[in-house]
């Protein structure tokens, strides 16, 4: 039996280990894609307990509370204590085996705090104690704790209105981890609401100073911020899309929708469909312009319970896997840029993963052997970043394309305790390689090569593959 969290958790072979120990664990931690929350890095903020760091914004652990019969005081309310809602995690947790939380948890309590204890009620009240004392400590601030876990590169998330201000302060700080950030414009091409969308077109007009009276001009306005943000280091995008959107449209008829919609005026379903298309190839094109990665988040059906959607706004553990019909759609906004010549890097991941095999067979179509993998799958995103989803996605990638060209892990989160998710990845990986070896799957007389497909695709490649 094997004790659990040891040197050896989730690596079953020798070969799996000596991968990890010798060659994964070393590797520096590139986070291309997370939501943490740049003032927070700028300001290298102190968190103030255990609960703030930890379940402060983190949906997942709110939804197992929730199963787990907590009233919602104890997940998102004011009226209740740090230690309120700390102790009915705690109490939580025990009934979480078999859930990546689970895991999350304990990693999390052993690499940054030195932990090693089971969390339960029992243990509740001395493992929170011990932890808020050494929040107090200035190596355990937001700066603190990403040198912790030796990360070189984290790549937030921010609208194309941003300032970037704490980005710019981070890093004329100088801070010496990257801090750079992603252009995510969806709000760009969000126009079911007129009055909403009316008040983001003002919001980018005015920090661009470019007036916008029509579809040309708002064009004009985004990449003005688009030349921003590559001013700022910026070396991707990311679009949170339900569905890939391919209508045909002209021109003429994208700029009557704006007009339309700007007026104030509800579009129909088919002329929101031409406008998001359109969008994304406007999108495609400037980041094929700058030579930016282009990413592409997929398939989640959002904010399902209105009541709770009401109470508390979005992310805030309501959300799940959609079932959409998208390949074709996506293959046809692919091929339009591929075909104008102005198809960039990208990647693409899925949230439903009876799509694995689709994306990972799409890749093929439009990679030209002008970058190693320019066409990337993405790692188990949300609901399929635990061990059973990575190992889904990388072996639909291994079956389909190459595994060895992957980008790798990130952690997606707003969390500063969310870079063991790297090392769990990196475990998983290792577990799979390293069975292939012991099974005479792969050459033992190539374990060099072994050896540096785990580097890079813990590292080597995302460095590589984005530039940094």
């Amino acid at each position: 039996m094997k004790n659990f969290m040891g040197k050896n958790f989730l690596l079953q072979t020798e070969t799996a280990q000596e991968l990890y120990h010798e060659h994964a664990a070393k590797m520096p931690i590139i986070d291309y894609h997370c939501h943490l929350i740049p003032q927070m890095v700028a300001d290298d903020y102190q968190f103030k307990s255990l609960t703030e760091i930890w379940l402060g914004g983190d949906h997942y652990k709110w939804r197992a509370m929730r199963t787990n019969g907590v009233d919602e005081r104890f997940c998102t309310g004011k009226d209740t204590t740090d230690w309120e809602k700390f102790e009915k995690w705690a109490e939580t947790v025990p009934y979480t085996f078999r859930n990546p939380l689970y895991h999350w948890t304990h990693l999390e309590l052993k690499t940054a705090f030195g932990i090693n204890k089971i969390l339960n009620p029992k243990t509740a009240r001395e493992i929170y104690d011990e932890c808020n004392e050494k929040l107090k400590q200035p190596e355990y601030s937001a700066r603190g704790m990403m040198r912790r876990y030796h990360v070189e590169v984290v790549c937030t998330t921010d609208d194309p209105v941003d300032s970037l201000e704490y980005h710019i302060k981070t890093r004329e700080s100088g801070f010496e981890i990257k801090m750079l950030p992603t252009w995510r414009p969806d709000k760009a091409m969000a126009v079911e609401v007129p009055a909403d969308f009316r008040a983001y077109v003002e919001k980018l007009a005015e920090v661009s100073g470019v007036s916008i009276s029509g579809f040309d001009d708002m064009i004009d306005a985004l990449r003005k911020r688009h030349e921003f943000f590559a001013a700022q280091g910026c070396k991707l995008s990311d679009h949170g899309i339900e569905e890939f959107y391919a209508e045909d449209y002209t021109d003429a008829e994208i700029k009557a929708i704006f007009n339309k919609v700007y007026g104030g005026t509800e579009l129909t379903k088919e002329e929101i469909l031409k406008f998001k298309s359109a969008m994304l190839v406007v999108f495609g094109e400037m980041d094929w312009e700058t030579g930016w990665t282009q990413q592409f988040h997929y398939g989640a059906i959002r904010n399902n319970n209105s009541k709770m959607f009401k109470l508390l706004g979005p992310d805030t553990g309501f959300d799940s896997i959609g079932e959409f019909t998208t390949a074709k759609a996506m293959a046809k906004f692919l091929d339009h840029l591929n075909s104008e010549g102005k198809l960039t890097k990208t990647i693409l991941y899925n949230l439903n993963p009876c799509a694995n095999e689709v994306i990972a067979t799409m890749l093929g179509n439009f990679q030209d052997g002008t970058v190693p993998g320019k066409i990337q799958f993405g790692s188990g995103w949300w609901f399929l970043d635990q061990k059973d989803g990575m190992e889904k996605q990388m072996n639909a990638l291994s079956v389909l394309g190459l595994l060895s060209r992957f980008v790798g892990m990130l952690t997606d989160s707003r969390s500063f305790l969310s870079y063991p998710r790297h090392e769990y990845f990196r475990r998983t990986l290792c577990n799979l390689v390293g069975r292939d070896v012991e099974n005479g799957e792969i050459p033992a007389s190539e374990m060099d090569r072994v050896n540096q497909m785990i580097e890079d695709i813990s590292y080597y490649n995302a460095k590589k593959f984005f530039q940094f």
